[in-house]
C-alpha cells in the first residue's frame, strides 16, 4: 500500500493542475513554434531566438516534470471535512496574537501552496508545527530564525 503523501487543499491541487495545463497547452506549444521557425532560419549557433527558445523549452519541461511528480504524490485533504473544529489541524484559519497583542490571521496549507504574504503557511513550517493541535486560548512558543516568540490562539475556523 502506498503511504499517504504530503497534504494539499483542493484549491491548491486545482492551482497546480491549472499551471500544468497552462504550461503544456499554451506556453510549450508557443515556444515549440518559435524554435521551429528559428531553426528554419539557418545557422543555429548564433541564432538568439533558437538558443533562447531551446533554453525556455528546457525550463518548461523541467517545471512540467516537477509538477507531474508533485501532483502524483500529493494527498488532497478537504479542510471542510475536519471532524474536530476546536483544534488547529490542516486547513485551519487561525487568528493568533503575540505578546504585544499584535494579531494576524494565517491559514495552514500544503507546502506547495504556501505564500506568507497572503497568510498561507506551509504545513511543515515552524509556525504550523507549533500550532498543530492547539485550541483557542493555548499559548505556543515558535522558534524562528529571529528568536523564539509566544503566540496565543485567539480563534479557529475552517472553510
Amino acid at each position: 500500500m502506498k503511504p499517504a503523501g504530503p497534504p494539499i487543499t483542493p484549491a491548491g491541487m486545482a492551482a497546480l493542475k491549472a499551471r500544468y495545463d497552462h504550461l503544456l497547452g499554451t506556453e510549450r506549444p508557443a515556444i515549440v513554434e518559435i524554435v521551429s521557425w528559428a531553426a528554419g532560419n539557418g545557422d543555429r549557433s548564433e541564432n538568439g531566438d533558437y538558443l533562447y527558445g531551446r533554453k525556455k523549452m528546457r525550463e518548461i519541461d523541467r517545471e512540467l516534470a516537477h509538477l507531474a511528480r508533485r501532483i502524483k504524490v500529493l494527498r488532497v485533504v478537504d479542510p471542510a471535512a475536519a471532524v474536530d473544529r476546536s483544534r488547529v489541524f490542516f486547513g485551519a484559519r487561525v487568528e493568533i496574537a503575540d505578546e504585544d497583542d499584535n494579531r494576524q490571521t494565517i491559514t495552514l496549507v500544503g507546502d506547495d501552496e504556501q505564500d506568507a504574504a497572503k497568510g498561507l503557511i506551509g504545513w511543515n513550517a515552524p509556525m504550523a508545527r507549533a500550532l498543530r493541535g492547539a485550541g483557542v486560548g493555548d499559548v505556543r512558543v515558535v522558534s524562528l530564525p529571529s528568536g523564539s516568540r509566544e503566540w496565543e490562539v485567539m480563534a479557529i475556523t475552517y472553510d
